[in-house]
């Protein structure tokens, strides 16, 4: 039992080692913009990063538009998490390809990283001047609860929706193999009493 119970916290730990998949979820809303606004309008999407391939996929699908999109891209670093505002980080004036003029849509598309025509300029300025500085200044707020994307109209110039990035809850993969190894420690102790 004790070689199982190590093997099964070996193969989590290396399991882990090897993630290098970042996951992000967004909610984009008008009384989410700073300031807040009335907008009937809404997104929702997912980021992934890969910090191996330095790839981050980005999915939105938004409606209800009182204004027609102008820009969209995502800011960083706000000074507390999940508030405040900051600068564009990524591609300016929007992301390639993002549906422009209209009130509702869907989008899809992957940077790569590496590339300064991933990011705003001013940002990889600020930012250490370079893109693997730039790149490691965005995780980071990323992963704190820094960066939002926003979704800019005709009606609102400064965004009309807005949503910061957010880790998703655990999968139920997760949950169960949590759930796997709490059992085996279990098993375990309870053949350790025995003996």
């Amino acid at each position: 039992m004790k070689k199982i119970l190590l093997t099964v916290l070996m193969a989590g730990s290396l399991a882990s080692a090897r993630a290098n998949l970042f996951n992000y979820d967004v909610i984009l809303n008008g009384p989410s913009e700073s300031p807040a606004n009335a907008s009937p309008g809404t997104g929702i999407g997912f980021v992934s990063y890969n910090d191996v391939t330095h790839l981050m996929s980005l999915n939105l699908t938004f409606s209800g538009l009182t204004g027609t999109t102008t820009a969209s891209h995502i800011h960083a670093a706000t000074a507390s998490p999940f508030s405040g505002t900051a600068g564009v980080a990524t591609t300016t004036p929007t992301f390639a390809g993002f549906p422009l003029g209209v009130t509702s849509g869907s989008y899809a598309n992957v940077l790569d990283m590496t590339l300064t025509t991933s990011y705003n300029g001013a940002f990889i300025t600020a930012n250490g001047g370079t893109t693997a500085s730039a790149e490691a200044a965005l995780f980071a707020a990323m992963q704190s609860g820094k960066a939002y994307w926003n979704l800019h109209s005709s009606t609102f110039g400064g965004g009309e929706i807005r949503g910061f990035l957010v880790v998703p809850e655990p999968s139920s993969l997760s949950l169960a193999g949590i759930g796997a190894v709490g059992m085996l420690v279990r098993a375990w102790k309870r053949k350790s009493q025995s003996n």
